[in-house]
């Protein structure tokens, strides 16, 4: 029964995988092949199922927001840009993912585009991605536009809105470079953002895309100490089967994973906090001063 309970959906965790799954179910095969062109054919690998919310939340609290790192009964695991990406399939090197632009230096065109997908909710967007065609360049780019928007708001870069938001809106606008851009460090910084929000108790819910935390968890604590060959090719997801992803949920929610002390992160963070604030209200007294 508690088992049964913990696959049930994970009301503080945002990142939906079954969605997404059931979408590349759904989709033709000529779209499925868009979004391998477009690098994230590495999500098409994700099982249709939940997460147990006890497993996911002990992976949030167990990231070490000083170090980046999870600190488990396996010892400590670095969590970078190289690994998420590793995980998902997706580029980690290069220039973030932009994650902010000026709506007043857009072109006409560009002020369209953002006009007809702001507001969207993801049944907006699975409605227009199912019935689009993608014959010609302008269904193709906008169909590529609408996946994208999809894919961060639902798994990517989950958040409380279910709607397109500003923080989803920039990648759309570089859809020619988009394989170029570091993904698994956006993704990294979203969730440690989302992490360290829960924590300091500034938000009820944790934005970013835990699953990848959870695969990075499995694969690295599995293979540590192993030489590269004998570790698995990327996207590492698509070693993680439904079966295999089961079994191993099943021992780790019966097993302590060596949680990071709470209330001694908060502390840090909170002095962390505290002293960016006093920085802060100096450098604006010493602009009043002048």
């Amino acid at each position: 029964m508690l088992f049964f309970y913990a696959f049930q959906k994970t009301h503080d965790l945002r990142c939906s995988t079954r969605l997404l799954h059931d979408k590349f179910q759904n989709i033709s095969d000529e779209k499925n092949a868009i979004v391998q062109e477009l690098g994230f054919g590495g999500s098409m690998h994700i099982p249709p199922m939940n997460f147990p919310h006890k497993l996911l939340k002990g992976l949030a609290y167990s990231f070490n927001l000083i170090e980046n790192t999870l600190d488990t009964r396996y010892g400590v695991l670095i969590i970078n840009p190289k690994n998420i990406g590793a995980a998902l399939g997706l580029n980690a090197s290069g220039a973030l993912v932009p994650s902010k632009f000026n709506f007043k230096e857009f072109t006409e065109d560009d002020k369209e585009v953002y006009r007809s997908f702001q507001g969207k909710t993801l049944k907006q967007l699975t409605d227009l991605m199912m019935e689009i065609g993608v014959d010609g360049d302008e269904d193709r780019l906008k169909f590529k536009r609408a996946f994208i928007l999809y894919t961060q708001m639902s798994f990517l870069l989950p958040t409380t809105i279910n709607k397109v938001s500003p923080v989803h809106m920039p990648p759309i606008f570089h859809m020619d470079t988009i394989r170029e851009w570091n993904c698994g460090g956006h993704i990294l910084n979203f969730f440690i953002k989302g992490i360290s929000e829960r924590i300091l108790k500034k938000k009820k819910y944790v934005d970013g895309c835990l699953y990848a935390l959870m695969i990075v968890y499995f694969c690295e604590s599995k293979h540590k100490n192993k030489v590269a060959d004998a570790i698995p090719r990327p996207p590492w997801l698509q070693h993680w089967m439904k079966e295999l992803l089961l079994e191993k949920i099943q021992a780790k929610i019966k097993n302590h994973m060596g949680i990071v002390k709470r209330a001694q992160l908060k502390e840090k963070l909170t002095k962390m906090k505290e002293e960016e604030n006093k920085e802060k209200k100096k450098k604006t007294q010493k602009k009043k001063d002048i």
